[in-house]
């Protein structure tokens, strides 16, 4: 068992209903769960169905059962699937200790698609995020998803964008397994090679 860097250890994981952020949390506490680490994993939404905030709580101990919420402002990792939604996240969860991986391409609401509101400005979104923490990587997930053939993999991207984090609490290699548990044949072909690239992406950022 891996010694963790806190504990309890905190992990946020945010985004928009549909992009597959509930899973990306299923996948990171079964990975938890399978080295004998007690977790508590739940998610909060908005209105998912239409494009609401899915958020996901993972916590995670040596040996104490948790609450699945986690408290304002002790998030330890957040990871975040849409820019907007991780400053959002941010403002509540993260301090000057946080570490923050998100993708940055920005999934524009209904609102903004029909000239109701106005989407922010992307850097005034990054300034904010990268004030909040101690460390925030962007990582395009969603664009090597794309490359690979299948957007939905984006979540798969960021996870093992994640396991390559100063201070993760999982290696790529107990991230790796557990993806190989959950998918098979071609798919499982496609995730392995968007997870690498994932990794990958997050070791160029912090270079």
């Amino acid at each position: 068992m891996k010694k963790l860097m806190y504990d309890p250890l905190n992990i946020v994981i945010c985004g928009i209903g549909g992009q597959g952020n509930v899973l990306a949390a299923e996948l990171v506490a079964s990975a938890m769960n399978d080295l004998e680490y007690r977790v508590a994993e739940g998610e909060t939404y908005g209105a998912a169905q239409r494009g609401g905030s899915v958020m996901s709580h993972v916590r995670v101990s040596a040996d104490t059962d948790l609450g699945v919420l986690i408290p304002a402002g002790e998030a330890h990792f957040i990871i975040g699937f849409e820019p907007l939604e991780t400053l959002r996240i941010a403002r509540r969860y993260a301090n000057p200790g946080t570490r923050i991986i998100y993708d940055p391409r920005p999934v524009y609401p209904q609102s903004v698609l029909r000239g109701r509101t106005v989407y922010p400005d992307l850097e005034d979104l990054k300034a904010e995020i990268d004030s909040l923490c101690k460390e925030a990587i962007q990582v395009p997930a969603a664009d090597i998803a794309l490359e690979c053939g299948d957007s939905r993999a984006a979540n798969i991207a960021l996870i093992g964008a994640f396991s390559c984090l100063e201070g993760a609490p999982l290696d790529t290699k107990a991230l790796e397994e557990v993806v190989a548990q959950r998918f098979k044949g071609a798919v499982l072909a496609l995730n392995q090679k968007v997870f690498a690239l994932g990794c990958e992406a997050a070791k160029e950022a912090v270079r």
